[in-house]
């Protein structure tokens, strides 16, 4: 709801101007003698979240060791997972178990592994390793996943900002920059992207599957991260990217990713690599090389503990009790403030862990500091971009879900304060502003 105060900021000018910069200045320096001290900078699943798992800390329990088909958990080998584990994970994955490798934790490991393997010996498809190639390159829809653009910083490949839409990539941007042969990789979040929270539509699945590209080797990176993290009764899901591949005659297109870090316990969840069989032989003989085999006892914990498909639908509603409310929060906070001012527009995501959004272009940073001077730390401004370099200044990824839901509410008052502030004061340094209306 609008309040009173919501004239749009760029229409205020003279006295009008003055007196309003003058009020929100008043209202940050309140804030800032609460002296409080929180921080919306990483989407950490909460310490409630985690709890909800806690049972999994007696599984599989003494005794309880064997898989379904007798291999003993305890000791060395079977590098791509229980067939149980494939089995309870493939269908959320979209792909046959036998197409998928159980992990350790972290699914950003898995990426790391498969960009270090491509540069180091080339994929199924390839001449020669990615590392042999004049300047090799990825794709980066923007606002994106900070720690994505750091792999390809760490190992010296080229990133390139494409624009998202709200349904996925600009495919057009993408079909051209594609066309180049050292354009080798693309990363992706189709559901509930990090941080604008959209779903790849359906007609980009198919066009991302079916595009003609420079590179016969050429690789989408698809971080499925937030596949069954819904936050509304209508949840969204992506179309599935290996059938589509498969039907575009790209069957060895997609690398597919995911992870229960945000399902069960955060720091001993289980990663996956999915993808057509001949990439799914690639990954294990490069992972043969750095294991003898994965935590399988970790494995039959996920196994006793979710049980089947039902069951890990079942534990996400009772994570999405906790945190929908947060994100609630989060937009009641930013529409008191600054609906009507036209200062700002963010997303309301149906699932995922983020809040994109998009302040007064080259306010971004400013809104950072005022926070961090109030006792809020928020994410870098630009960390949305490649190099951390947003050229509008604009973008802010907000992560709602550890902090509790009074600290969410808090931030929430403070980071609308400081949106508005930097906004006026950005305003006030306009040529003409200060002029009577």
């Amino acid at each position: 709801m609008a309040t009173e105060n919501s004239t749009p900021v760029a229409e205020l000018r003279g006295a009008a101007l003055a007196a309003r910069l003058a009020e929100v200045r008043a209202d940050y320096d309140r804030f800032r003698a609460r002296d409080l001290k929180l921080d919306m900078t990483r989407g950490k699943p909460a310490p409630e979240q985690v709890a909800l798992a806690d049972a999994m800390l007696t599984l599989p329990g003494n005794g309880d060791v064997f898989s379904e088909s007798g291999e003993d958990a305890r000791n060395y080998g079977n590098l791509q997972g229980f067939a149980e584990t494939r089995a309870l994970f493939a269908p959320l994955l979209g792909v046959p178990p036998e197409q998928v490798a159980v992990g350790e934790n972290s699914s950003l490991g898995v990426m790391h592994d498969c960009v270090v393997w491509a540069m180091l010996k080339g994929v199924p498809g390839s001449s020669r390793p990615w590392s042999k190639e004049e300047a090799p390159a990825f794709l980066c829809p923007v606002p994106g996943y900070d720690r994505h653009f750091a792999i390809l910083e760490e190992y010296g490949i080229r990133a390139i900002p494409v624009p998202l839409t709200g349904r996925g990539p600009d495919m057009e941007a993408v079909e051209a920059l594609v066309a180049d042969p050292s354009v080798k990789g693309m990363w992706c979040v189709p559901q509930y992207s990090n941080p604008s929270g959209e779903t790849y539509a359906p007609e980009v699945v198919r066009r991302l599957a079916a595009m003609r590209t420079g590179a016969p080797d050429f690789r989408l990176f698809w971080d499925n991260a937030y596949a069954v993290h819904d936050l509304r009764d209508a949840p969204e899901r992506v179309a599935n990217i290996l059938d589509a591949c498969t039907a575009a005659g790209n069957p060895d297109r997609a690398f597919i990713f995911a992870s229960t870090s945000k399902v069960t316990l955060a720091g001993a969840g289980l990663s996956f690599f999915a993808a057509s069989p001949a990439n799914t032989a690639w990954y294990l003989a490069r992972a043969g090389k750095r294991t003898i085999g994965p935590d399988k006892l970790n494995q039959l914990r996920h196994i006793r503990f979710l049980r089947d498909e039902a069951g890990i639908r079942a534990h996400m509603v009772r994570h999405r009790a906790l945190i929908a409310p947060k994100f609630d929060a989060v937009d009641a906070a930013l529409r008191a403030r600054l609906d009507g001012t036209g200062v700002a527009h963010w997303t309301a995501p149906a699932g995922g862990y983020f809040i994109s959004l998009d302040a007064t272009p080259g306010t971004a940073r400013r809104v950072v500091t005022l926070a961090k001077e109030a006792g809020l730390a928020l994410t870098p401004a630009g960390a949305t971009w490649p190099g951390g370099q947003d050229p509008e200044d604009s973008n802010l990824r907000l992560a709602p879900t550890f902090p509790s839901l009074e600290d969410v509410r808090a931030a929430s008052e403070g980071i609308a304060i400081c949106i508005l502030l930097a906004a006026l004061e950005r305003r006030a340094a306009e040529p003409g502003a200060q002029d009577a209306g």
